[in-house]
């Protein structure tokens, strides 16, 4: 069978147990969305305490280490996104193990196996691409603009991991992972 196959199986799988728990695509969107705002939002206000219930806690520390960088070099950044979105898309659903969940895997496209004896005791993932446009400016202590234009709308592709217990009673979806483009394929960095 090919890579490509498999690849396309395995989220098919995923994706067909995931809607046995309810799951509805346009639904996810939205709370998914709503997810990408919220978490840019306090990113760029540096509210790392907020920001813990919504990720998992390998992303929490890298994100809190995030906001510490941008923290010594910016006093303040304003973002914005601008709605509509342009795209949204699914680009992989995967099944992770409940022990495995606990480390996220850098590369997502990397095809991940769980426990076949106990398939319920695993943890959805999804991978979204996310096709915005964005307002962002950054300004040092004094207040002065140091970078980007908040009059100006920049195109911005970001691809987010979130992770749902499947096992979990009133489980909700946390942002888990994010994929970095090699340079020449980066539209625009998120914050």
């Amino acid at each position: 069978m090919s890579e490509t196959l498999n690849f396309q199986l395995r989220s098919a799988y995923a994706i067909a147990k995931l809607r046995k728990t309810g799951y509805s695509k346009n639904k996810f969107y939205i709370e998914a969305l709503e997810l990408y705002k919220e978490i840019n939002i306090m990113m760029a206000n540096g509210d790392k305490k907020t920001i813990r219930k919504n990720v998992t806690e390998r992303m929490y520390s890298a994100l809190k280490n995030e906001i510490k960088q941008r923290e010594a070099m910016w006093g303040s950044v304003y973002w914005e996104m601008v709605e509509p979105v342009i795209k949204i898309k699914t680009l992989q659903a995967r099944l992770v193990s409940s022990l495995k969940s606990l480390f996220f895997f850098v590369y997502a496209l990397s095809i991940i196996g769980i426990d076949r004896m106990d398939l319920n005791k695993a943890f959805i993932q999804l991978t979204l691409e996310f096709l915005t446009k964005q307002k962002f400016e950054a300004y040092d202590a004094k207040g002065n603009v140091v970078a980007g234009d908040k009059k100006k709308e920049v195109l911005v592709r970001d691809i987010w991991v979130f992770e749902k217990s499947l096992f979990h009673t009133g489980a909700y979806w946390r942002l888990c992972g994010r994929i970095e483009f090699p340079t020449k394929d980066k539209i625009q960095p998120a914050l």
